[in-house]
Formats: structure tokens, sequence, C-alpha cells
């Protein structure tokens, strides 16, 4: 098995991280990137993009599932640095039928926090729904919340998206994901995508579905979290449809590899500058680690701390040596993690998943080798 791509030397305890996944038979097509004070330091992939044996290439993409949450909550953070969204501010300023079934006063940064209280919906939506906007968010504009306490988060699995797209699309007038593509990944040169255009579609990789093929198997019967994953339902192998590959789900179907999400997020490491793109101030991009809530999960049934859309390091889930450090990972293992003191970015894509949602130990022995490259000797 080779690993493909480049690896500074003093990186090469990653680039062996990487391949003792491969050798355990842990893989079946990886990427890993990362950066370092905004340049590249490690950019490589190997294994293959589907069962078939097609090679996993250079531009090969596949869908990252919650990590995309990052490239929304980004989206959120500029047009708030940009004065055109405050958020502190009432949802209902900007989308004044979401005001209904009690829900005017929560506010924006409710959405980005996942605490709204609109983790999942009261009417079963799965399959082509998905991909219908104006019905997805009708429904969740008429929703009541399904708890009052806004200090307590519930992972918005696949809500996120829909809510603080429809703000996003009510202020520019454009979906999240022509904003995204427009203002984020154009200026940044990032092959990253959230609505995929078919042209393409021949570099996609196959997703490889954990044995359960779809989230919330072991909630308890009646809880928040069962509630939230019986809608929208999510099974893995709607990933390699054409459907879900073109609509926008900016919670979910987010389409890239290691590199591109490493292009995009460099700019949360670096102050609002990469790859000599400023897209916001020093201040803005700092605002991502303003913490919003910090309990027991309703949903994931862990401790969480949340920011602005990212979750933030803390003594329960400890990312690295660094208290500015922010991360968000996807159902099966993909991974960003952000460390602003550092001035590290680095990520992990797979395509063969894992059970776990917000990123696994496949990444985390990667991670590892890195901080232990960078700590002084």
């Amino acid at each position: 098995m080779v690993v493909n791509g480049q690896c500074d030397s003093r990186f090469e305890a990653v680039k062996a991280a990487f391949a003792k996944n491969f050798a355990a038979g842990d893989e079946l097509g990886a990427s890993f990137a990362a950066t370092v004070n905004g340049e590249f330091v490690i950019d490589i992939w190997a294994g293959d993009a589907d069962e078939s044996g097609r090679s996993w290439e250079e531009d090969t993409i596949v869908n990252v599932y919650s990590t995309t949450k990052t490239m929304t909550a980004l989206c959120a953070l500029l047009l708030a640095d940009r004065g055109e969204l405050d958020l502190a501010a009432p949802v209902a300023r900007y989308w004044p039928e979401f005001a209904a079934a009690g829900k005017k006063d929560i506010q924006v940064r409710h959405l980005l926090s996942h605490s709204a209280g609109l983790s999942g919906m009261d009417v079963h939506v799965a399959g082509d729904d998905l991909y219908d906007w104006d019905k997805m968010t009708g429904l969740l504009a008429a929703q009541a919340p399904w708890w009052e306490d806004r200090t307590q988060s519930g992972y918005h699995a696949l809500t996120q998206g829909y809510l603080v797209g429809e703000v996003v699309r009510r202020i520019t007038g454009q979906s999240l994901g022509k904003f995204f593509a427009a203002e984020i990944a154009g200026p940044l040169d990032a092959d990253f995508h959230i609505g995929m255009d078919p042209s393409l579609f021949s570099r996609v990789g196959d997703l490889v579905p954990p044995p359960t093929g779809s989230l919330g198997g072991d909630a308890p019967k009646d809880s928040i979290a069962s509630r939230t994953f019986a809608s929208p339902v999510v099974n893995a192998r709607d990933s390699r449809t054409r459907g879900w590959q073109m609509a926008e789900i900016p919670a979910g179907n987010g389409h890239g590899n290691a590199r591109s999400v490493v292009r995009v997020q460099t700019v949360m490491a670096c102050g609002g500058e990469a790859f000599g793109k400023r897209l916001m101030s020093q201040g803005g991009a700092r605002r991502v680690f303003e913490q919003q809530t910090d309990s027991v999960d309703l949903v994931l049934g862990m401790p969480v701390k949340f920011g602005y859309g990212y979750g933030l390091n803390s003594a329960y889930m400890p990312l690295g040596p660094n208290p500015n450090t922010c991360f968000w990972g996807g159902w099966g293992g993909s991974l960003v993690v952000i460390d602003a003191d550092a001035r590290v970015c680095m990520s992990y894509v797979m395509n063969k998943m894992g059970t776990g949602t917000t990123g696994d130990v496949r990444a985390g022995m990667m991670m590892a080798a890195l901080y232990g490259a960078l700590a002084p000797t």
C-alpha cells in the first residue's frame, strides 16, 4: 500500500500512523492534511475510492457528513463579521415565519450551538423529503421546540443546516451552498461542495456504511435522541445517490477531502486569513471560541462545549494542548481540528465509516502524532 502526496520530514510519524490504519485493515481509502502557520505540511492519501478497487486519487472527494457543519458555521460567522448578521438577534428578524409555535425569542446563536430545541422533526421525513428545501424549512418554521432551556444543547444532526442555511438565504438571497462556493470555497480554491454539480460525479468515492447503516439505533425509546434520529432519517447508502449528492444539506452532505477541508478551515486557525486571502477580521474569526453551551448533550449523551457552530476544547473532550482549539467531525469518522493558538489546522477524511458521530480513533492517532512532532524538544 503506497501513501501518496507530500509530508514534511518532521511529520513522518503522522504518515506512519496513517499507514498503520491501512495495515490494520481499518481503511479502504482515506486522506489526511495539515497546515502550520498557513502552510501545508502534510497532504497525503491512499487506498481505494470504492469497493471496486478504483484508486483514491489526489482529487477524490467523498461525503464528510457533519464536518460540513463547520463550513455552514463559517458562512454565518462571515456574515456576522460583515455586519449583515447579528448572532444574538432573534431568528425571526431574518426569517419571520420562524416565530411560530413559541420560537420568537430563539436567537441565531441558539441555532449554531444546537440549543434551539429543534434537533429533530415532529413530521416524519426521509429520502427525497431531505432534498426539498422549502418543505424542510417550512416544517421547521412551523414546529414548536422540544425543550426551553437555551443553555442546554441537543445535537441538531441534520436540522441545523436547514435552519442556519435559511437565515443565510434570507440575508443574501443565495442558497447556503451557492454562498459558500462564491464567498469561501472559490476565493480559497477549495474543492469542497455543498450541493454537487454533475461534472464532479466521476471524482466521488463511495462511503462504506457502518454495520448499523443508520444513525441513532442505540438511543433510548422516546428520548430526545431517539426522536432526533427518527426524523429526519439518514441512511448511509443514500450518500451514493445522485439525489443526495446534488441536494444542499448543509449539516451533512458536503463533499471534499482532507486537503479541501483544511484549505477552508485554515482561515479559522490563522485569524481570518489563509493562502493570501483575508475572509474576515481577526476578531471575527476568534468569535468561534465564545462559549454558548456546556452540558451533557441531549442527543449525543456526552458532555459537549459548543461555541458558534464548532465544538470547543474541554477537559472531557481534550483535542490538544491549547485552549483556543475547536473542532467537529462527521458520522463515520471524518474530522477537522483548528488550533488558533498554534495556528494549526488538520483534517482526516475517509470512506470506510466507523460507528462514531464526531470522529474516531483513526484520526486521533494522527492528531497525537502531529502534536508530538510540534512539541518542543
